[in-house]
């Protein structure tokens, strides 16, 4: 079986194609895009619908119940959480690995259409829903500041200036602006009312009237034509002030008589605050969280945002700044060089080692084209199967390095020996190659199967490494290919003549003898262990006992944290806390952050209670490089203890933001690292049970902190429902879900997210 004489006998065909291969190669690395980790997030969408005025038990059973009935009828459908607040309702749909997110947005919508007549009739606008996860992080965080405009005009030109031209960018799936929107606020005054016999019915009917879009016709007359255009919406308080509420006793009532109208916001409850050391706080501040869409690479998405706010600033007013806060891809692109790096000093150590036991450059020269070439092969396909230069993927190609060598030095050794024995190149290339091109065929099918189970394993964990098993094994074809190719042909023209006639070079000459020392040290020590059998025995016998011990007492977690440099959290106060008395604690929060010197920025904001409770608040905490300060769990657990020692009644959470980030599922992780689903027919069996498990948790020591996301106890409350995939006929269950904290030995950290607010 002789596979290779035709390239050796074809020397210009096979330099061709050699030559394609690498060129191929070249366009295919420079064509792949960067990314953190394949693809593999859960499609994952999601409703949102508000109903202003209603209570959590009428969003609950009015609005939450019709919509999952119709939500557990869609196909591969796998979990679905629902959270029903003050006159707001979110549900996050999690679906099969295998279901594209853009199939299941089409299922989401026709189910919200088959849902909208059972859904009240005064409803002000239909469920929406987004292609996004709201576990996950943002990947990009830009601020908008300004010290003479308004909190407003700032909510104004981030959603029409900047979020409008963000997410109509590739890869995007959402763009959230934190802030609140300009409204005229008028606030009726009941004496004035009663003594003028207006009820509240009247203000609104009036004010619906007076700022309605209609169609007054138009005058024709001999010559021209005037179209008649009455005055609709209103957008400034004069301009409300002067609004009829009705003619009465031959006098008009005028809105100023009966109430105070002025400009402000829409939500004046909402504080959000932006610090940057060095730097004064903006009188006004907005940020715009950029949300990536499932599946798309995070580094390109970020570095289309990042050249587009060049223009974007350019067509701001002067007194309006872009402030980038934190892009997620820059450590995404840092770990990719670190194993970039990685890699090529596996490559160069391979050559090295090879170097010194051919001892000579035109023989080592052969597996390094051999192993580069194999390389660029394998860049070619996974360009073609639309893989990434992720941490995953370069690690395979970094492990598969020590593989790609050996088909080709075994080629080249049994060349060599044939040499030896008196042939000459040629003749000795076209030997070998009948003697060994099946050992390397054997080889190559061999080394693949090893890595060939990863790729029909199921779940997230088969995703997650199917990309790496493929990568493997394509590397591994790749090798064998080119030994059968190339590396004969560079034999038959590279070689020097060997044997007893052939001078050896001085490295020939000196690994050689250390080459016999050696053997000679490993003979004889071969020979102790198999006269003393029983040490061989002891020490696999303590190998196995230690494997076994350490593999349960190292830590254990799904990915490494690594080092992003950004912190995110939530502080707590007691239930029922006021808005104001959450500003003055939000002030405490900053002063404890500001202090730490590894601090770099901080965003705070409270108030919102559209999407989390109103005792609750999110602190966003940028640290300096890792090389200017401790490490970020050591920072993370230092603010964590100053917070909840120095600000009394309040309970802060920070959980370190991973380098690394998978979208594991639907269920959120607002207050800590697991996150527990109770669920039931009766809701006071539901809350008595969920209080009888939370004391059993703070029994145990392995949890620092228990919470629920069950706020019942003031009128503001919020309660969440969550439901798993039912049969269609069953209706979903009441439930919340309960965050645990573990206890580690050195730090606390917690898994939270940031509640998307005003999303376009």
């Amino acid at each position: 079986m002789n596979l290779s004489e035709p390239f050796i006998r074809r020397p210009v065909m096979t330099a061709v194609l050699t030559v394609s291969a690498i060129v191929f190669g070249v366009l295919a690395y420079f064509a792949l895009p960067v990314n953190d980790l394949p693809a593999v997030d859960y499609p994952v969408i999601q409703v949102n619908v508000g109903y202003p005025g209603a209570t959590p038990e009428t969003m609950a059973n009015n609005v939450a119940t019709p919509l999952e009935r119709q939500f557990m009828q869609i196909p591969g459908l796998q979990l679905v959480t629902s959270n029903s607040g003050q006159g707001h309702s979110s549900f996050v749909l999690q679906f099969d690995l295998s279901k594209s997110v853009d199939a299941a947005a089409t299922d989401v919508q026709a189910a919200i259409t088959r849902a909208t007549a059972q859904l009240p009739v005064d409803l002000p606008s239909p469920p929406t829903f987004t292609k996004t996860n709201p576990n996950d992080q943002p990947i990009m965080y830009v601020g908008i500041t300004s010290d003479s405009a308004t909190q407003g005009q700032l909510f104004d030109y981030a959603n029409t200036q900047v979020g409008e031209r963000i997410s109509i960018l590739p890869g995007v799936s959402q763009v959230a602006v934190y802030g609140a929107q300009s409204a005229v606020r008028i606030k009726a005054d009941p004496s004035a009312m009663a003594a003028r016999n207006l009820t509240i019915d009247d203000l609104a009917a009036a004010l619906k009237n007076g700022t309605s879009y209609t169609g007054a016709g138009q005058f024709d007359g001999e010559h021209h034509t005037f179209l008649l255009q009455p005055e609709g919406q209103l957008s400034e308080a004069s301009q409300y002030e002067n609004l009829i509420v009705r003619q009465g006793n031959g006098a008009p009532v005028y809105l100023k008589d009966i109430a105070t109208v002025k400009n402000g916001l829409q939500d004046e409850r909402i504080r959000m605050r932006f610090w940057y050391r060095g730097h004064e706080v903006p009188a006004a501040t907005v940020v715009v969280a950029v949300f990536r869409r499932a599946g798309s690479n995070a580094v390109e998405v970020a570095k289309s945002i990042r050249d587009l706010l060049p223009t974007v600033q350019a067509q701001l007013p002067s007194s309006v700044g872009i402030v980038p806060i934190y892009d997620r891809s820059q450590g995404i692109v840092n770990s990719v060089k670190d194993v970039q790096a990685t890699l090529l000093v596996a490559f160069a150590l391979v050559v090295l080692v090879i170097f010194f036991f051919l001892g000579r450059a035109r023989d080592t020269l052969i597996p390094v084209v051999a192993l580069a070439l194999s390389l660029l092969l394998t860049f070619v396909v996974m360009d073609i199967l639309g893989y990434s230069l992720d941490n995953l993927s370069l690690m395979a190609l970094t492990l598969a390095i020590g593989f790609l060598v050996d088909d080709a030095i075994v080629f080249l050794e049994n060349t060599v020996r044939l040499m030896e024995s008196g042939l000459g190149a040629l003749e000795a290339s076209l030997q070998s190659a009948k003697e060994i091109s099946f050992t390397i065929l054997a080889m190559t099918v061999s080394l693949a199967a090893v890595f060939l189970p990863l790729v029909f394993m199921g779940g997230l964990v088969g995703r997650i490494f199917r990309e790496f098993s493929i990568t493997i094994i394509v590397s591994i074809f790749a090798s064998g290919i080119v030994s059968l190719t190339l590396t004969p042909l560079m034999c038959s023209g590279l070689l020097q003549e060997r044997g007893a006639r052939a001078k050896k070079n001085w490295i020939e000459r000196v690994i050689g003898g250390t080459e016999k020392r050696v053997l000679s040290v490993y003979g004889r020590s071969l020979w102790f262990f198999l006269r003393y059998r029983w040490i061989s025995l002891a020490i696999w016998v303590v190998c196995l006992l230690g494997t076994v011990y350490f593999f349960y007492t190292v830590p254990k977690a799904f990915l490494p944290i690594g080092d992003s440099s950004f912190a995110l959290g939530v502080f707590v106060a007691q239930e029922g806390t006021s808005h104001y008395e959450m500003h003055t604690h939000q002030m405490q929060v900053e002063e404890v952050l500001h202090t730490n010197p590894a601090v770099d920025m901080t965003f705070t904001m409270s108030g919102n209670n559209a999407f989390f409770p109103a005792n609750q608040g999110l602190v966003l905490a940028f640290l300096k490089p890792p090389d200017k300060r401790p490490p970020i769990q050591g920072v993370a657990g230092q603010l964590m203890g100053q917070l909840n020692s120095k600000v009394p009644g309040l309970i802060t959470f920070l959980k370190p933001q991973p380098v690394l980030q998978i979208s594991t599922g639907a269920t959120a992780q607002l207050q800590g690292q697991f996150a527990y689903s109770i669920s039931g027919i009766d809701p006071n069996e539901v809350y008595a049970s969920a209080g009888t498990l939370m004391r059993k948790m703070f029994e145990f020591p392995g949890f620092l902190f228990v919470n629920s996301d069950l706020f019942n106890h003031t009128r503001i409350c919020g309660s969440t429902s969550s439901a798993s995939k039912q049969r269609p006929t069953e209706s979903p269950r009441l439930g919340f879900l309960i965050f645990c904290t573990r206890r580690t030995r050195r730090t606390t950290s917690i898994s939270s997210r940031s509640p998307p607010t005003n999303t376009r």
